[in-house]
């Protein structure tokens, strides 16, 4: 049996990628970078926001005085629809190809000051109908064969406005992670007969020690070969291609597992906990394709506290990511985190 807590690699069945664990660095001393702590809070509405309702955003438009969710076209968006699809090639070396698409973004309510966390189940499965209904929209279009829904939170992470919202990348191709995905899923439905994201949950609701939370519909877990501290990955019980599959129950458990994870999120370091959240489902490009089974990632990029975080350079650019605290240890703390937030529970206290 192999002594895991040793230094070892573990597999990724999902992309047949292998990440290096060495629990024994957790003790290293750290002289690094100290990342400044988010400030926790906001206003409600903020004037200069150019994501709040009735303001202009950076690109003239104003924004509607919305009352619950906004989903509107990019001003700076990445993808356009007019960008032709040709391909160019010499010598199977120099290859590019033209990719039109849409980009959108989605605000999840009104309110500046709220997240995933501290918003109501109700008001977050508003947010959830939001995203079955641009998935089935933009899959409608021809020119679309993937749609991905993702959340960027916190400025560590990139996201350039605090105000609680999300970006929508639909594209002509299938992005390189879905596809690998895709394709070690069909290889696994070819060899074996079943779903390899069923299999895999099976194994871990018996093993129980990677699990955080579930609710009727999902499981929240800590990957057997996560690569970021404290990774996660929200996965449906019922086999599943896409969001469009799932019924109206269904939907308020997936917000009730998403406030859940999020909320454990905040509560480990009691500091607004970033990540980048996104969505593996099926591709709209016409296809069945059996073999999706509809998965959410989380990765987290804090390591010991809300100011130092875990760094992808050296042996992780140059040879393949590592890790320090084990998926079992990280599950654990995760687990052990109160689902009531920290801010709450320090209002309800005083």
């Amino acid at each position: 049996m192999l002594d895991l807590t040793q230094p070892h690699r573990r597999f990724n069945p999902l992309n047949g990628s292998w990440v290096l664990v060495s629990p024994h660095r957790t003790q290293r001393p750290w002289q690094g970078q100290l990342e400044k702590t988010a400030v926790a809070a906001q206003p409600e509405y903020d004037p200069t926001c150019y994501l709040c309702p009735g303001n202009s955003r950076a690109g003239g438009a104003r924004n509607p005085s919305y009352s619950s969710t906004f989903v509107f076209d990019n001003d700076f968006a990445v993808l356009l629809p007019t960008t032709p699809a040709g391909t160019d090639e010499r010598d199977g070396l120099l290859i590019a190809a033209g990719e039109p698409g849409i980009s959108r973004v989605g605000c999840f309510s009104p309110r500046h000051d709220l997240t995933v966390a501290r918003m109501p189940v109700p008001d977050l499965t508003l947010v959830v109908d939001v995203w079955a209904a641009q998935y089935a929209e933009l899959g409608r279009d021809p020119r679309i064969g993937h749609v991905q829904i993702f959340e960027n939170r916190g400025e560590m992470m990139g996201s350039s406005n605090p105000h609680p919202h999300c970006q929508i990348w639909a594209s002509n191709s299938i992005p390189t992670e879905a596809a690998a995905e895709l394709r070690a899923q069909a290889a696994w439905l070819a060899c074996h007969g079943s779903c390899l994201l069923c299999d895999y949950l099976a194994l871990e609701r018996e093993c129980g020690e990677r699990l955080v939370c579930e609710n009727e519909a999902f499981v929240a877990l800590v990957p057997f070969w996560a690569v970021w501290p404290f990774e996660t990955m929200v996965v449906s019980k019922r086999h599943l291609t896409a969001m469009d599959q799932l019924d109206e129950a269904e939907r308020g458990r997936l917000a009730d597992i998403m406030k859940r994870i999020t909320t454990r999120y905040d509560n480990l370091f009691e500091a607004p906990f970033p990540y980048t959240m996104g969505f593996h489902q099926r591709p709209t490009d016409g296809a069945a394709h059996p073999e999706s089974h509809f998965h959410a990632h989380y990765y987290p990029p804090l390591l010991r506290s809300a100011t130092i975080r875990k760094f992808m350079v050296g042996f992780e650019m140059l040879g393949m990511p590592q890790r320090d605290i084990t998926a079992e240890s990280a599950a654990a703390r995760l687990r052990a985190m109160p689902e009531t937030h920290y801010l709450d529970l320090a209002s309800a206290a005083g």
